[in-house]
């Protein structure tokens, strides 16, 4: 089927019986959403996203999600329409979503303008610090009617916050090298979430100071700036693959003090609400290499 016949045969359908009643919430970004107030069908393009939704009590809204949405476990049973690369958008039109929300880090513009173009609502997630989590999940709840299961998840995610830094704001600060691919090698730059989370756990994101959410990195950059603390973000295999690498560099601080670890919490790059769960983990991985790197 085509987008035209889609096109057409959702106009054949004709119009609902009833004028819907609409209300008006701003999203993360700022900008006005006019959305149908009784009739709630969600299409959420990010699995951080249907997480955070189900956060916010609104599962029973999705209609609709892309692959690798599987926080909570009932997310897999919805109907995927695509990926983050791919979207198909005749299924799009015929589950006749009331609104699609996306990611901002994640759907590309186009994407976005696409969507709108098509008549449907847009409303935007935009989490870049960990402290903002849970007001994004209080909007959602307004988006959605389901304010209560919102603030209260919310409510809990705050609590959490407050525990971590509670425990590890007054850590001597450990320089990281969070790597997440390898040939070429990614990082994370000062505008990504994990950044925050590794600040939150005293430590600091040697590229930091980079803009990009992504950033690909030379050896010689990683070397020039001589990590304490090399933790590759990959399943177990892998990150074993990555860390052999490092220490062909005996110079290297992180090598020397044998500061190379491996972690593979999915939770960490989904970023639902479970990123604070994630986040601890975190924690406590870097937690030992800290003392090998001389700090308290």
């Amino acid at each position: 089927m085509s987008l035209r016949v889609a096109l057409a045969l959702l106009v054949a359908a004709g119009p609902a019986a009833a004028t819907p009643e609409f209300r008006e919430v701003r999203d993360d970004t700022g900008a006005v959403v006019r959305v149908d107030a009784e009739n709630c069908r969600i299409v959420s393009l990010a699995p951080g996203t249907t997480a955070m939704l189900y956060g916010a009590g609104a599962g029973a809204c999705l209609i609709g999600t892309i692959a690798h949405s599987k926080e909570p476990a009932e997310a897999a049973k919805l109907p995927v329409i695509g990926d983050v690369e791919t979207l198909d958008f005749e299924r799009l039109l015929v589950l006749r979503p009331t609104v699609v929300v996306v990611a901002v880090d994640v759907v590309q513009r186009a994407r976005i303008d696409r969507i709108q173009a098509l008549g449907i609502p847009v409303y935007q997630v935009h989490v870049t610090q960990l402290a903002g989590m849970p007001a994004s999940l209080r909007r959602l709840g307004e988006l959605t009617g389901t304010n209560a299961v919102a603030n209260a998840t919310a409510e809990a995610l705050e609590a959490d916050l407050e525990s971590l830094r509670t425990r590890y704001q007054r850590r001597a600060p450990i320089r990281v090298l969070y790597q997440i691919w390898d040939r070429p090698i990614y990082t994370v730059g000062g505008r990504h979430l994990i950044t925050d989370a590794l600040r939150l756990c005293g430590a600091t994101n040697i590229f930091g100071d980079l803009k990009t959410a992504a950033p690909a990195i030379t050896r010689e950059a990683v070397l020039a700036r001589d990590p304490q603390l090399i933790i590759a973000s990959a399943p177990r295999e892998s990150a074993e693959q990555w860390l052999e690498q490092w220490r062909a560099y005996p110079n290297l601080d992180a090598v020397r003090r044998r500061n190379l670890v491996s972690y593979s919490d999915e939770r960490i790059d989904r970023m639902g609400p479970s990123v604070i769960a994630a986040t601890e983990q975190l924690c406590r991985t870097i937690d030992p290499a800290r003392s090998a790197a001389g700090g308290p």
